[in-house]
């Protein structure tokens, strides 16, 4: 890995290729990135970039999966992080640590969010053939965020919906900003 060149940098740059056929085979390309020891993976066309973990600003009473907002190019980014989303313990920052910025889409209106990952591995592509549903793991235990089961290698890859994991009705509630929430303190 060459120093001279920001791991941000790096990263946009091995992904551009990517990025760039993702409009031709649309949606068996995923970014795959390792969270608690597991491998997760978005659809390429979601990832706006990649950047390295930097200084985010904290934000007070927020849940612990909401770690800050930063300054991306003058815009509010808040970033989640997804091993505290998925009710783990918040994610320690390593040299690997880094910020995926993701597209969420509701509706006309267009968010940005960054998740923080352990590790970026690589873009997959993944067959529809190799694609399996999400589990039935019975009630009270949520897989509507996950949009399937990617089989490579002889072992599983959780396919994520972004819009479902990064749903801004649900993150309202789950942090206590819903409606009226702010009202009363």
């Amino acid at each position: 890995m060459d120093m001279t060149i920001p791991v941000s940098t790096q990263l946009n740059r091995s992904l551009a290729p990517a990025m760039q056929s993702a409009s031709a085979s649309e949606a068996d390309q995923y970014l795959t990135f390792l969270l608690s020891g597991e491998m997760y993976a978005v659809d390429i066309l979601s990832v706006m970039e990649i950047i390295e973990y930097g200084k985010l600003t904290e934000i007070p009473m927020m849940p612990a999966f909401i770690r800050g907002v930063i300054n991306l190019r003058g815009a509010v980014v808040p970033v989640v992080d997804l091993a505290a989303r998925f009710g783990h313990a918040r994610s320690e920052v390593g040299k690997r640590s880094c910020i995926v910025i993701v597209e969420r889409r509701k509706d006309e209106s267009r968010h940005d969010f960054g998740i923080l990952v352990d590790a970026v591995s690589e873009v997959l592509e993944i067959p529809a053939g190799d694609i399996e549903p999400p589990p039935s793991l019975g009630a009270g235990i949520h897989t509507d965020f996950i949009a399937g089961m990617g089989k490579l290698a002889g072992r599983f890859v959780i396919l994520l919906d972004i819009q479902r994991v990064l749903s801004t009705d649900q993150l309202a509630v789950l942090s206590g900003i819903g409606d009226g929430a702010m009202a009363g303190t």
